[in-house]
């Protein structure tokens, strides 16, 4: 095992969260289908399948809510909802659920980010295709799998991407999320920049909302969008973590949280190419992309190679740029971490 970088939860605690995941998911679901009449179906789109709830509007036309990509876990929420016998938790013992896994040792978002994350979720940003990255994903990969970060995890950042209109995860047409709207009812004092893609609190400039997207083109220009009520701003190889998310759950005090997270492994190995992108006031941000791609590789060498050389052979085969990024960023980690990236190489 690659010592330093991280250390297992007790069984107990990976016990408990594994029970709270599809408890809270179930609910999500529930609560945002209720009783509507109405079924599943699904979109394939390159190659990947997406899972829908689909009803007829008043006025006849047929609505979709997005359920999740296809996989083990959405197939057993699809498996609930059509079990007669299947019951609705209450919100009530998810919250008695979600503070056992946290005195256990799982990790739990600060209450601050915890109330912003609830807001924009229940304004369904999440469902419609946002997904939370920066750090405090790099938290909750920590109760995904099965571990507390040897690096710090403080943050006052709260970074969230949507692929926009460059990545099609096929979200339903006619899709209306007020995500300004839902900032501003926190009432918490938070200011938009001039181009709309950033909101700082007025009282505490240092935590922020970032909003990105992917980058295609030669401009970087911001870009709005209306169904969302967002404006993005375009990073370079964004589309790497936007792309497989992960349906994920976060603890707090109050209860658990639904989002959608980068999948760890494709996040550990853009981090080494955000480090190369780094310069300047940014430099002390960058060391810590190196100390939370050394914690999630360590433990894909340990647990998961597999999963890792598929995302080392996915980004290696997109191109010189791609490898040149990252190349920066490897021979970083390793004069930090001596040994980490060669054993990366080696899968």
């Amino acid at each position: 095992m690659t010592a330093g970088y991280y250390t297992p939860q007790s069984a107990a605690a990976q016990a408990a969260f594994a029970d709270l995941v599809p408890a809270a998911q179930q609910f999500e679901l529930e609560r945002s289908i209720a009783d509507l009449p109405g079924g599943f179906t699904r979109k394939t789109i390159r190659g990947r399948t997406y899972w829908y709830y689909q009803i007829k509007s008043p006025d006849g036309r047929p609505r979709q809510i997005y359920v999740g990509p296809d996989s083990p876990a959405t197939q057993a929420l699809l498996q609930a909802r059509e079990d007669a016998g299947a019951r609705l938790l209450g919100h009530e013992h998810l919250q008695r659920l979600c503070r056992s896994a946290i005195e256990l040792g799982c990790a739990a978002i600060a209450p601050t980010h915890a109330r912003i994350l609830a807001r924009l979720s229940d304004h369904g940003f999440f469902r419609a295709g946002g997904v939370l990255v920066g750090t405090h994903a790099f938290i909750a990969h920590q109760n995904h799998l099965g571990v507390r970060w040897s690096t710090a995890t403080r943050t006052q950042d709260l970074d969230f991407a949507h692929p926009g209109r460059n990545i099609s995860i096929a979200l339903p047409s006619g899709l209306k999320v007020d995500t300004r709207g839902a900032i501003e009812s926190l009432q918490m004092g938070f200011v938009p920049n001039l181009a709309q893609t950033t909101y700082v609190k007025t009282d505490e400039p240092d935590l922020q909302l970032d909003f990105v997207t992917t980058r295609v083109a030669a401009s970087d220009k911001p870009i709005h969008l209306s169904e969302l009520q967002v404006t993005l701003q375009p990073l370079k190889f964004m589309e790497y973590v936007l792309e497989d998310t992960l349906p994920a759950v976060l603890l707090t005090r109050r209860g658990p949280l639904v989002v959608t997270l980068p999948q760890p492994q494709r996040y550990a190995l853009h981090k080494l190419i955000v480090y190369g992108e780094r310069s300047g006031d940014l430099r002390p941000k960058a060391t810590k992309d190196l100390e939370q791609a050394a914690c999630l590789l360590a433990w894909f060498l340990d647990h998961d190679p597999l999963s890792l050389r598929e995302a080392w052979i996915d980004l290696a085969s997109r191109g010189k740029g791609w490898l040149a990024r990252i190349k920066i960023g490897a021979v970083a980690l390793e004069r930090r971490h001596p040994g980490l990236w060669s054993r990366v190489e080696e899968l």
